[in-house]
């Protein structure tokens, strides 16, 4: 962090982690009416990042974008930027890690979703880069993406986030389930967790990972139900990869 840079508009917030965004030279906005106000006056969109102080690939983006001077000026000059702490207002996060999983299949912090004015996103992703690698989009290649469809093609953007927003009032609904959970429902789950566990760190997917209790606590049920000794193995084979990569309470052990 660069001490003697002026501080932005989180200087004067109590959430660590968005003390932390202080003095980067994105122009941050805390969540409030001033950010969309600001947003409608010069009619660009809200770029919006969602965090805590705690998270590796928070404080990741953080060193190489949001600390970047060149990825900054792009990021200040095509949007109103806002930090919010997902500890501070898990009801924020919630609403738009619903929308990136929507679109995107998964979710994760840093969770960056980019909006209009008027709070409906567009656009949602995770992590990137400054620039784009790995098959992963760049901040500055993204900035400039939105910004030409937001001069040219704006009211398909516009249209875009109305029908996002639709779709997740659409599944907020409360329904009647039409089918029985069976037999056949809990195998073809468990299928799903042999195919992407990882014998060899454990957890399922591909890196990053988060630890996930509900996929450990449903093997357990499983092999509890079935005694398939391949459900139990997935269990311990996390757990002890997750207690040697030092996810573990060294205190209370």
């Amino acid at each position: 962090m660069t001490v003697n840079r002026k501080p932005n508009r989180l200087i004067n917030e109590k959430s660590p982690y968005l003390l932390q965004h202080a003095h980067n030279p994105v122009d941050w906005y805390p969540w409030g009416e001033a950010a969309f106000a600001e947003a409608r006056r010069r009619d660009v969109p809200i770029f919006l990042s969602i965090g805590y102080s705690t998270c590796h690939w928070c404080h990741v983006m953080e060193r190489e974008s949001f600390e970047n001077e060149t990825v900054a000026a792009a990021l200040n000059a095509a949007f109103v930027c806002l930090k919010v702490d997902r500890e501070e207002r898990p009801d924020i996060d919630t609403v738009y890690m619903n929308v990136c999983q929507a679109l995107t299949g998964s979710g994760g912090w840093p969770l960056t979703i980019i909006m209009t004015a008027d709070k409906q996103p567009f656009y949602a992703g995770t992590y990137f880069p400054p620039h784009s690698r790995y098959g992963r989009p760049g901040v500055i290649e993204l900035t400039e993406a939105i910004s030409k469809a937001w001069r040219e093609d704006r009211q398909d953007l516009v249209s875009r986030a109305g029908q996002i927003v639709q779709q997740m009032r659409s599944l907020a609904a409360p329904t009647t389930a039409t089918t029985q959970l069976d037999e056949d429902t809990l195998d073809k789950a468990y299928q799903y967790c042999k195919r992407t566990f990882d014998t060899t760190y454990g957890g399922f997917g591909q890196a990053p990972k988060f630890p996930a209790p509900h996929s450990l606590n449903f093997l357990l049920r499983y092999w509890r139900r079935t005694q398939d000794k391949q459900a139990l193995l997935m269990v311990e084979t996390t757990l002890e990869q997750m207690r040697r990569g030092g996810v573990y309470d060294q205190v209370g052990g």
